[in-house]
């Protein structure tokens, strides 16, 4: 019979063991692919990574980046899902991957969305950008300034779908794929269309299947956008999400569709074993000590703050307030005040701002002269 202590060393082992069973399988698979990247999307914090930071073709994982200009344009009221979208000469002669739209034919801005999501159409991406910024030519460029507003250092776009035949300096990396990935998610609708596996457009005469496999046989799998190419290769950024956590896993340059499909599920596997996202609601905290000011005390709190941490580590993360003991009027709201500091095993992971619930306004002369009166009579 085992001794309780016995049984806590067994199981310690056995938990190192499946850790570094799951981190050793992942180490395995990355030597398949150019390139890869695990990120947790609320955070932006890397779970995993190697060679993240290569220039490489991302074939139509491009798209992300097209993607994300049509659905900003339509968040800002540029265009609406309703708005019927005519085909180019330009857009219909795309190749590869298509929906065979023929010129002058029209189809929803919706309808296009879901082409280029789920069977990852060139002719609808390129059709797209032309309605949207009028030419393709002047989509690139805004799909360029984008990438420099992220943070992209190492992306440089000349087309909207991928296809690299003529492209010379069309490249990216799996950490600016990570990074646009995380941004075009954050429009809920997008994951609509990425969630499909099959769907018709015109009318139901033509069919639409989900070139990400994942979406059918992933548990979690949300999306989001594959790729090949000769040059490039078999690339995919692909999201999932479980127990509240969504993750972003980007393949570069694997040898073909399955091996491709398979690291990107071992990266995904390997973040959801291991890693949870602690979350503190927003909260309001007793007011503080107000002087100089109408009332004598202002309502402060703080936002919400997550972190990603391992499993099983939620329940030791430990936070310190720094307040003054009071602040002088006038006030703002949204005025900084104070910070909670989030600690990990005495290591830091993570601030969050106090601030004034409310504006705090100053006393004037008759103010305090209305006090100094009241206090009179009370007295």
């Amino acid at each position: 019979m085992f001794t309780k202590k016995a049984c806590a060393v067994i199981l310690t082992f056995i938990t190192l063991f499946m850790f570094a069973t799951s981190v050793h399988g992942t180490n395995d698979m990355q030597f398949e692919a150019k390139s890869v990247l695990l990120m947790e999307a609320s955070t932006g914090k890397v779970l995993y990574e190697n060679n993240a930071d290569e220039a490489l073709p991302p074939a139509s994982v491009t798209k992300v980046m097209t993607l994300l200009l049509v659905m900003e344009a339509i968040e800002d009221g540029k265009i609406s899902l309703d708005d019927s979208v005519p085909v180019s000469n330009n857009a219909a002669s795309m190749g590869g991957s298509q929906v065979y739209l023929e010129p002058g034919e029209q189809m929803s801005v919706d309808e296009m969305i879901k082409c280029v999501v789920v069977s990852s159409a060139n002719d609808a991406a390129v059709a797209l950008a032309e309605f949207v910024a009028g030419s393709e030519e002047i989509f690139v460029e805004k799909m360029n300034e984008r990438a420099k507003e992220l943070g992209m250092v190492n992306s440089s776009f000349e087309n909207t779908n991928g296809l690299d035949d003529s492209t010379t300096k069309h490249l990216t990396s799996a950490r600016d794929i990570a990074i646009m990935s995380r941004e075009l998610i954050k429009h809920p609708k997008i994951l609509e269309y990425s969630s499909i596996w099959m769907d018709t457009i015109r009318g139901g005469e033509f069919t639409l299947t989900n070139t990400n496999r994942l979406i059918r046989f992933y548990n979690g799998a949300n999306g989001l956008k594959t790729g090949s190419t000769s040059k490039a290769g078999f690339c995919i950024s692909a999201t999932a999400l479980r127990d509240g956590m969504q993750l972003i896993a980007v393949v570069m340059g694997a040898p073909n569709r399955d091996t491709r499909n398979e690291i990107a599920k071992k990266l995904l596997d390997y973040g959801f074993a291991n890693y949870t996202v602690a979350t503190w609601e927003t909260s309001e905290l007793a007011p503080i000590k107000l002087l100089g000011g109408i009332q004598k005390e202002c309502r402060i709190g703080h936002g919400e703050f997550s972190a990603v941490v391992g499993k099983g580590e939620r329940e030791l993360i430990e936070h310190s307030i720094t307040l003054p003991d009071n602040i002088t009027a006038p006030v703002r709201k949204g005025d900084v005040i104070g910070s909670i500091t989030y600690t990990l095993n005495g290591e830091v992971i993570g601030k969050n701002d106090i601030t004034a619930l409310e504006d705090a306004d100053k006393i004037g002369y008759t103010g305090i002269l209305t006090r100094i009166l009241k206090k009179l009579v009370l007295a």
